[in-house]
């Protein structure tokens, strides 16, 4: 079930999930063709919400702090990122960008829109 939340793409609910942390994270961020995972008062996940939406993106965002098992989830970040900063997270095509500082990196040097385009989240 998708939930339309603001103007960010879809909030979806995680509490049918499997047991997993590691497994539940890769498999939510297969599922579409942008996945950011976030925090709803941190002010880097809105940045990269509002740089994907400004493209014309519309990702699917998972807001950890209103997900029970969200801590949990944060954790499994950090051990995939390898450093302490989990949010946010970005997967594209179901693969690991990694956070903010990736992201504005690839939106820098021109490789975002190929990446975005591959995954079909683009059509431009």
């Amino acid at each position: 079930m998708h939930y339309q939340g603001e103007s960010w793409g879809y909030y979806m609910p995680t509490s049918s999930m499997p047991s997993d942390t590691m497994e539940r994270v890769v498999k939510l961020a297969s599922e579409s063709a942008v996945v950011i995972f976030s925090l709803s008062s941190c002010c880097m996940c809105h940045a990269v919400k509002r740089l994907f939406c400004g493209m014309g993106v519309n990702p699917t965002v998972y807001e950890l702090d209103q997900d029970l098992r969200g801590k949990e989830m944060e954790r499994a970040l950090m051990r995939l990122l390898g450093n302490s900063q989990a949010v946010p997270v970005v997967f594209i095509g179901g693969k690991l960008i990694g956070s903010m500082d990736r992201v504005m990196a690839s939106h820098i040097n021109g490789t975002l829109v190929p990446l975005l385009k591959e995954a079909g989240a683009l059509w431009l």
